[in-house]
């Protein structure tokens, strides 16, 4: 049996950034991962916004630093278009800030973050492997993996995505409440510059959003019930350009398609418990948000964050995988997590509901906030300081 310090079971973004802000730490660490990221051909459709907060954090793990930044586009502004005639702008100038935060390549930052783990010194690499059973002692969290190697260490973190088979394995319940939505990806290039500005407009038919890739290129994501995701999915090129150009009220004029689309099932994940004895998650793993905020992965660098912090601050007699120790991490991440959760979700079922008066109030709220700069800045300052 190999004895480490720390498995981490999942190395994409909240795993691998966990595993590479250990790299100081005295630890020793196991990444297990089924298979190593790789960068797709053109540019990847999966995209996230990372907010000022989270791009420091890569920074000082030494990641973003590597990033091509002729593939990264900064957010100048953003603008939101309620369903009649409610509208609400933020602009980095007025906030006082160089930007609101930045569009990167889901692949990009994986495979840095990868290429960082390999070279690490007090980490071991598990690549290709599977988990195949999960047993928790007095003293240690075991995981077997299905090429018969056993692997034992101090505490074990889930970071293996919303369908976790860590969590699973450890017997934490999830809730799950499925949207009847899917979200749909693509990459266009785009008639009209888009001055890294940011489009989100919610319709009636969902939530759509264009986010800005480096030149005229933009990066959508269209959050609409499954039939609808389908119909798009399944569109010529030319026809799906003209539908999204025409949900956008062809704000970039003419688009051309740069990625195939896909659409993924939307749903609110919440896990009450995020730890136990010898176990925590984080990243997706440990919470689902719906997609219209573009924050998902900045909540999972926070995680990663604050658990590297607690593991690294932790005197060598302690022991890592305690219970108490670890509802510490469980606090300081709860509340920004039901935050996020319960904003996102009320904001979907405000701009889906359809009782009468409902649409003329909402679409007033977005209006009458942004002419209050003060409410409006201070908005922007929380998204820029806490994810």
């Amino acid at each position: 049996m190999q004895q480490f310090d720390l498995i981490i079971v999942g190395g994409g973004l909240a795993g691998a950034s966990l595993a590479v802000a250990l790299r100081d730490a005295r630890l020793r660490i196991a990444l297990v991962e089924s298979h190593p990221p790789v960068r797709p051909d053109g540019w990847d459709a999966r995209i996230y916004a990372v907010s000022p907060a989270n791009a420091e954090f890569l920074q000082g793990i030494g990641a973003w630093r590597h990033l091509d930044a002729q593939r990264i586009a900064p957010i100048a502004g953003m603008q939101v278009f309620g369903d009649n005639g409610g509208k609400l702008a933020f602009s980095a100038f007025e906030t006082g800030v160089p930007e609101l935060g930045w569009i990167v390549e889901s692949s990009l930052m994986a495979c840095e973050l990868w290429e960082s783990a390999k070279r690490q010194g007090n980490l071991t690499l598990f690549c290709p492997a599977v988990p195949a059973s999960l047993e928790f002692r007095h003293d240690a969290a075991v995981l077997h993996l299905d090429d018969g190697t056993l692997l034992s260490a101090r505490l074990l973190v889930g970071a293996d995505g919303r369908d976790s088979w860590v969590r699973d394995a450890a017997g934490l319940e999830a809730f799950n409440t499925p949207y009847g939505e899917k979200g749909l990806v693509a990459n266009f290039a785009t008639e009209k510059t888009h001055r890294n500005q940011a489009f989100q407009w919610f319709r009636p038919d969902g939530v759509l959003a264009y986010l800005p890739l480096p030149g005229n290129r933009i990066s959508i994501v269209w959050s609409t019930p499954d039939d609808h995701a389908d119909e798009l999915c399944a569109l010529p090129a030319a026809q799906l350009c003209d539908r999204v150009a025409e949900a956008g009220g062809h704000t970039l004029g003419g688009l051309e398609l740069l990625t195939a689309p896909a659409a993924f099932p939307l749903r609110l994940m919440r896990v009450p418990q995020t730890v136990a004895p010898r176990l925590a998650l984080v990243g997706d793993a440990a919470h689902g948000i719906h997609p219209l905020s573009g924050h998902g992965i900045n909540l999972g660098f926070q995680d990663a964050q604050v658990l590297a912090g607690l593991l690294a601050s932790v005197p060598a007699w302690r022991d890592i995988g305690d219970i108490g120790l670890l509802r510490r991490y469980q606090r300081a991440r709860r509340e920004e997590t039901v935050l996020m959760q319960s904003a996102t979700d009320g904001l979907r079922r405000l701009f889906r509901g359809d009782a009468p008066g409902l649409a003329p109030l909402r679409n007033f709220g977005l209006n009458l906030t942004d002419g209050l700069p003060f409410i409006k800045n201070a908005l922007v300052r929380y998204a820029l300081g806490a994810l």
